[in-house]
C-alpha cells in the first residue's frame, strides 16, 4: 500500500503523472485542450451543450476515480481545513478568478506551458504569485485556514 511510504511528496508526484497524462489523452483524443474550468463552463453557461457528453464523462472521471482507488491505496490526508465556509470561500474564488484569466490550472499550467504558450506561462506565473501571498495572508498573518 502506497500510504505506508515516509514521503508525502510521493502523491504529488503520482497527481501530476495524473493529470499530465490526462491533458495529453483528452488533447489526442479531442483536439482540445483539457481546461477544467473551461469544461466545466461550458456546461453551466450552455456553451459547450454540443459536446456534452464528452465534458459530463470527463467530470465523471474526475470525481469517480479517486474513489475508485481508495481500495488499493486507502485514504490519503489532504491537509484541508474543516472550515466549511474557508471551503466555499476559496471555491468560489477559484471560479471568479478562472473566469477572469480565462483559464485555470489545468489549462494554463498543465497544457499551456507543456505547448509553450506564453499566455500559459504569464498566467501561471500570476496564480502561483496570488496563491502564495494568499497563504501567507490567510495562515500565517489571519490564521484562518
Amino acid at each position: 500500500m502506497l500510504s505506508s511510504l515516509p514521503a508525502d511528496w510521493i502523491w504529488g508526484l503520482i497527481g501530476g503523472i495524473v493529470i499530465g497524462l490526462g491533458g495529453a489523452v483528452y488533447l489526442l483524443a479531442n483536439g482540445r485542450i483539457m481546461g477544467a474550468s473551461g469544461i466545466i463552463g461550458g456546461l453551466v453557461d450552455r456553451t459547450g451543450w454540443s459536446s456534452g457528453a464528452e465534458r459530463l464523462t470527463f467530470l465523471i472521471g474526475v470525481f469517480a476515480l479517486p474513489v475508485l482507488l481508495i481500495p488499493f491505496v486507502g485514504t490519503v490526508d489532504t491537509h484541508i481545513t474543516d472550515n466549511w465556509l474557508v471551503i466555499i470561500a476559496a471555491g468560489l474564488l477559484v471560479g471568479v478568478g478562472t473566469r477572469m484569466a480565462n483559464g485555470c490550472t489545468s489549462g494554463h499550467g498543465v497544457c499551456g506551458i507543456s505547448r509553450l504558450s506564453l499566455r500559459g506561462i504569464v498566467a501561471t506565473v500570476f496564480y502561483i504569485m496570488a496563491g502564495g501571498l494568499t497563504v501567507i495572508l490567510f495562515r500565517h498573518i489571519l490564521g484562518v485556514i
